[in-house]
């Protein structure tokens, strides 16, 4: 109709001119037909739609998977969280979505790295420190001292292990901390790495449980033990963007974008320290030096100050650093909700709910799902009735329960999936339109998870997986697959194996078992 007015001719014979220059049965339609002012109908030919099938029963755990990337490096920093205490539900939500995205990445053809920051430098590694001591020696702890049961539990151990090293007796160690800690710096040394290294142990066995391993640690004090604070100080002063104004050093930021220029190094009557953007980008610079020229950061919306600084900082270094670097995905923070009531406080941390009180009342799978499962600029709630629910409305156990019927029909028929290849499958057969919707969507899957993997958004993939779940138990509900005649059977178990396949491919890439069972 848009093409009426310019060729001066009917709708409906630019139409059949259309139809005529076209092959649509090479295209894999079944029928064409001109509708109304100048519509074209196209009907699919169901054998030719449901044959792409065979690409997802000859590839298997390839489906999907593409060669973007090309094996060129990328950095995907996540959780970086302080070694302070437990892992919050932020930290969990991050630790789900920043593994996604490598995940996802890695599944585009992209050579990841996921990497942890650790922030062991700075006063909350002193608050630990003196909160530790606190309750070795049995003092009140300050307010804005660490609470929860973990500190308690930290001091102990450490008294235990002070007790060991020095061939005392624990009564010994508590007596010995309470007399010397103001002057013995190196007892008080011994209890800050001793708390810093217990509670990064603590961290690290929550992200085993959660199922998520790190490549690289990267400690914040190696910047400083190794001069890389100092030098990149020094490089911002030579490249001539900086400047002395009030005592401080000064960054002209405003060069790159900023709203307003930032100070680098605090005056001398502030303490002199650098002001806490310098490190991350001397920090993005070790990840450029590294070869990492592409570089993701998941943070929580919290930083979203730290995005324009950092990278202004890299921008003056003027050594090649594209202006968008890093990416940053930033997200939101989760409300926990437990019999229609937010959830504040967990008995282990004393403040907040931690990853693991999650993770061992919902299970693993459950809470990687909804923590994927909006987009991470979005606010999250998380109610753990639902999530611990055994029904339709709970979507993991929803998209897992499709994986476990199709499982069943293999083994309730007895037959191995490894003989169902797709050879003599007559597959015109797949001609109902619950069978045409569900060979749609499964065809869909290597476009949608590209597509994902660009805008690094897993949450379509989660969005994806409840809806092809959806049409899944649709179709187990209205069409039997066993005892049916031979090449309905056969095409049917075809459908199944493939649609095995490519849900236990998207779950994969989210972390996600696929249980045969449930």
């Amino acid at each position: 109709m848009a093409l009426a007015k310019p060729l001066g001719k009917k709708p409906q014979d630019i139409a059949k001119a259309l139809l005529a220059a076209m092959d649509p049965a090479a295209a894999g339609v079944a029928e064409s037909s001109i509708a109304g002012p100048g519509f074209i109908n196209f009907r699919l030919d169901s054998g030719h739609l449901a044959s792409g099938l065979m690409a997802v029963l000859e590839q298997g755990a390839e489906f999907g998977r593409n060669s973007t990337g090309s094996g060129k490096p990328v950095n995907v920093e996540f959780v970086s969280a302080n070694p302070t205490g437990p892992l919050h539900v932020g930290h969990g939500r991050q630790a789900a979505l920043g593994d996604a995205i490598a995940s996802l990445l890695a599944y585009g053809g992209w050579n990841v790295t996921r990497e942890f920051y650790y922030n062991d430098g700075g006063g909350q590694i002193e608050r630990l420190r003196d909160s530790v001591y606190a309750h070795i020696a049995g003092i009140p702890l300050a307010a804005d001292q660490y609470h929860g049961e973990y500190v308690k539990d930290v001091a102990t151990a450490c008294v235990a292990d002070l007790a060991a090293a020095r061939g005392i007796t624990a009564a010994a160690v508590t007596a010995l901390v309470g007399a010397n800690w103001a002057s013995d710096s190196a007892l008080r040394d011994a209890v800050r790495m001793f708390a810093v290294a217990a509670l990064r142990a603590e961290q690290d066995a929550d992200l085993r449980a959660f199922g998520v391993k790190f490549d690289v640690y990267y400690l914040e004090s190696s910047l400083y033990t190794e001069q890389r604070v100092a030098e990149t100080i020094e490089a911002l002063k030579a490249a001539g963007h900086a400047f002395m104004e009030d005592g401080a050093l000064w960054l002209r930021t405003t060069d790159f974008g900023d709203d307003k220029d930032r100070v680098m190094v605090r005056s001398a009557e502030k303490g002199g320290e650098p002001t806490y953007f310098v490190p991350d980008v001397a920090y993005h610079v070790t990840k450029w030096k590294r070869g990492f020229t592409r570089a993701i950061d998941v943070q929580g919306s919290d930083h979203h100050s730290t995005v324009t600084r950092v990278r202004a900082g890299l921008q003056a270094l003027e050594m090649g650093i594209p202006k968008g670097y890093p990416e940053y995905v930033l997200h939101q923070m989760v409300t926990v909700m437990r019999s229609g009531e937010e959830v504040k406080i967990s008995k282990r941390a004393g403040s907040y709910v931690t990853v693991r009180d999650l993770i061992d009342e919902v299970g693993r799978d459950a809470v990687r799902y909804f923590f994927i499962m909006r987009k991470g600029e979005s606010q999250l709630v998380f109610d753990v009735d639902l999530a611990r629910s055994q029904s339709e409305d709970n979507p993991v156990y929803y998209i897992q329960m499709a994986h476990a019927r199709l499982s069943g029909i293999f083994r309730v028929g007895n037959i191995d999936p490894a003989t169902i290849t797709g050879a003599g499958v007559a597959w015109d057969k797949l001609s109902q339109p619950e069978e045409r919707e569900l060979v749609k969507a499964l065809l869909d899957w290597p476009s949608l998870v590209a597509g994902a993997t660009e805008a690094l958004e897993p949450h379509r993939v989660a969005n994806w997986l409840l809806e092809t779940a959806r049409t899944v138990h649709l179709w187990y509900h209205k069409h039997h697959v066993l005892d049916e005649p031979p090449e309905i059977m056969t095409a049917r178990l075809a459908l199944a194996k493939a649609s095995r396949i490519v849900l236990a491919n998207a779950l994969g890439v989210l972390g996600i078992s696929a249980p045969e069972r449930m």
